[in-house]
């Protein structure tokens, strides 16, 4: 073979090799255009002009599937929802109705309950999907999230059988009182009695109404209103002049104690309506000739002081089962002490609302048969005070003293109280 032969074998062959080359090129770079990626909305030449823009602002999570069922587009929330894997489409029911969707072109929609991953509860997601043609080739995906507005739902529903339920009591007795009396025309003693009754009643209905209203006000997550520097010991005092009366009838003695130079920072109205509330609950759940502590200090925390206002009794106590929903709104731990004394069942939950609307919480500590203790941890109005007490001392080389009344618990602290000097309703 001469020189010139070799020279064109060789130029022929490097042709072949960089036309090969160029083609395995160009398939590589177009399998990974059609590679779905996890960013929150990856662009991808197929998709039509203008497609790409209106995903991205819509709270749908998006998915458009290609005519072989790829992710060719996906949204971080459909990642977030597990709806995409591996660049799949992971729910059967979805899919399925991609396909029927790319074979006649109609729109679809339907309602999943879809198991949540890495819960362990087996707790069910609520998703609404919907599937539409997208150009020729592709089809749309878009699932909303229904899991929480189903779970307002039901609590709204809930919320209306127990409020029919509660305002059906009164009413129906009033009604009931209102023939007797009728009836009785012409025996004052009976009349005399009937419209006792009648007047407590009315109160159960009056009060019930109330506090439909202050718990309404409360859970709106509204900015606090008239805010301002509210004593403690204002607070207390105010509680117990409402408790007196309920509490001299079953000989119950209230005591207080380190209200002294406290001072909160929030509504005065909510919060007396709230400490009330803890109040009453303990002298309605304490048997007769019992104590009732109600014990306030300062805690230093991380983001500012707090004062915390714990309210004891010597009551029946709460079982482990009931703590858990003590602050539901209508839940009662005894129902039939509840009616006898008036109880609505939402005192508790006006005041976890109250607590919260403050920056605050509230917590339970009982035992069943040795009483209960709720404890209101809220903000303290001004909270610049001399942090030297905090300083290491040569006992405390881990870190900051911890004052001594924040060594205490609630519970010890309120129950402190029932040994103080008595205070007789």
């Amino acid at each position: 073979m001469d020189v010139n032969a070799a020279v064109a074998a060789a130029a022929a062959i490097a042709g072949v090799l960089t036309g090969v080359i160029a083609m395995l090129a160009f398939r590589w770079s177009e399998r990974d255009l059609k590679r779905p990626t996890r960013t929150s909305l990856h662009t991808d030449p197929v998709l039509p002009p203008g497609v790409d823009t209106v995903l991205s602002v819509l709270r749908s999570s998006a998915v458009v599937l290609d005519e072989g069922d790829a992710v060719v587009k996906a949204s971080s929330a459909a990642y977030a929802l597990g709806l995409v894997r591996g660049g799949r489409l992971s729910v059967e029911p979805m899919l399925q109705m991609a396909r029927d969707t790319r074979r006649d072109g109609e729109i679809r929609q339907v309602e999943l309950d879809l198991p949540r991953r890495g819960t362990g509860r087996g707790e069910a997601l609520a998703v609404s999907a919907r599937v539409a043609p997208l150009g020729s080739r592709l089809v749309l995906l878009l699932v909303e999230d229904l899991t929480e507005a189903r779970r307002i739902e039901a609590v709204r529903r809930d919320f209306v059988a127990n409020v029919s339920h509660e305002l059906k009591t009164p009413v129906g007795a009033l009604s009931l009182l209102s023939e007797a009396v009728m009836d009785a025309a012409d025996d004052p003693e009976a009349v005399e009695r009937f419209a006792g009754r009648m007047q407590i009643e009315a109160t159960r209905l009056t009060n019930l109404v109330q506090e439909l209203i202050d718990l309404s006000r409360v859970q709106n997550d509204d900015p606090l209103e008239d805010a301002e520097p509210v004593r403690v010991e204002e607070l207390v005092a105010e509680a117990m002049d409402r408790c007196r009366h309920a509490a001299g009838t079953k000989q119950i003695t209230m005591a207080s104690g380190g209200t002294a130079d406290l001072r909160i920072w929030g509504n005065r109205g909510q919060l007396a309506a709230a400490l009330g509330n803890l109040v009453e609950n303990a002298v309605n759940y304490s048997p007769a000739r019992t104590r009732v502590g109600i014990a306030a200090r300062r805690i230093t925390a991380p983001g500012g002081d707090h004062i915390e206002i714990a309210v004891t009794d010597q009551g029946i106590g709460i079982s482990d089962k009931d703590k858990e929903r003590v602050f539901e709104r209508f839940y009662r731990v005894d129902p039939a002490r509840s009616r006898a004394t008036g109880g609505t069942g939402l005192g508790l939950a006006i005041v976890k609302h109250v607590a919260a609307s403050h920056g605050g919480e509230v917590t339970v500590w009982s035992s069943e048969g040795q009483g209960s203790t709720f404890t209101l941890r809220l903000p303290e109005a001004g909270a610049s005070r001399d942090r030297a007490q905090q300083q290491p001392g040569p006992d405390d080389e881990a870190g900051p003293a911890v004052p001594t009344h924040s060594r205490t618990t609630p519970e010890s602290a309120a129950y402190e109280t029932l040994s103080a000097p008595e205070v007789h309703p």
